[in-house]
């Protein structure tokens, strides 16, 4: 299933396995069997300057998604998701957002179904001085048909007025809220939800990586968009943020990176990870109701989920 002979490594924890290689991304996913990935998460590099970047301009980084996109959907099941994960990038303080750069490659690829746009958002970050400063990044996610996996209630976040009743109609005074939580949406907010912040500076999971996603991130749409006997699969590892997600909601990896430092670096996350000292920042909600609004007080039945 994996490519050789590359440097492989193996973590198992809660009773699934990661397995990472440094091998070049075509050629990994295409030791791959067909159809056996549920979810391939991944952000891709975007020629930045970066030691690690393929690709030297928009052209090149097209080029790239083009040349992946009939790879992954071999080796994506029928109904397996896709996610990009991107960012933006700014040359000569012009603005050029990858995620409309990914899309035209996925609609001449003619097999996937884009499903949402999501948009993250962060309040820290560089302070521009001649634009507003950029405070969030896209994740596509596409499927692969229509009859596609997708586990809403696994990715429910706390509703925030949990005591709001209807006030009209036949379930007037009714609780109105979902007891398992409320549907997330495709803005995830730090200002509304849930407090998903970047990796930079002091952030806890900080590496030596440049561009890192935050674990909570890859945490939602893994239990969204894999299924539990699924694997999860990004063949962009950088510091492994997906595999130690994947593992943290006991999915099986599998994942590579051409750079032989950052598939250390990701074991090395990893091998934390099984031995419970890995720093992570999991989801938490960020406003806490007072308790004398009312419709801020969970019902009785809320208390069984």
């Amino acid at each position: 299933m994996l490519p050789s002979p590359p440097n492989i490594s193996t973590t198992s924890f809660n009773g699934r396995t990661a397995t990472i290689a440094t091998a070049d991304c075509l050629e990994f996913l295409g030791t791959i069997p067909d159809e056996s990935i549920s979810l391939l998460l991944t952000s891709p590099p975007y020629f930045i300057g970066k030691e690690y970047d393929e690709s030297t301009d928009a052209s090149d980084f097209e080029e790239k998604i083009d040349a992946l996109i009939p790879v992954i959907g071999k080796v994506l099941r029928p109904g397996g998701s896709l996610c990009w994960q991107l960012g933006n990038h700014v040359r000569d303080n012009q603005l050029l957002p990858l995620d409309h750069t990914v899309a035209r490659a996925m609609d001449r690829g003619a097999s996937f179904v884009l499903r949402n746009r999501i948009i993250w958002t962060f309040s820290h970050g560089t302070h521009l001085r001649r634009r507003f400063s950029g405070r969030h990044e896209t994740i596509l996610w596409y499927t692969k048909g229509d009859d596609y996996f997708f586990d809403l209630d696994a990715a429910r976040v706390p509703q925030k007025y949990p005591g709001k009743k209807h006030y009209k109609g036949p379930n007037k005074g009714k609780f109105s809220g979902n007891p398992l939580g409320k549907n997330p949406g495709d803005v995830w907010d730090i200002g509304a939800v849930w407090d998903i912040p970047n990796v930079k500076a002091n952030h806890v999971e900080k590496t030596d990586h440049p561009c890192q996603f935050p674990i909570a991130l890859a945490r939602r749409l893994i239990v969204a968009l894999c299924p539990e006997d699924g694997t999860a699969a990004d063949p962009f590892l950088g510091s492994g943020t997906t595999a130690a997600a994947a593992l943290l909601e006991k999915r099986d990896f599998i994942g590579c990176d051409i750079s032989d430092k950052y598939t250390k670096l990701a074991t090395a996350r990893l091998q934390a990870l099984a031995s419970e000292s890995l720093r992570y920042r999991p989801d938490r909600p960020v406003r806490v109701p007072t308790p004398n609004e009312s419709v801020a007080l969970a019902p009785p039945h809320f208390a069984m989920h």
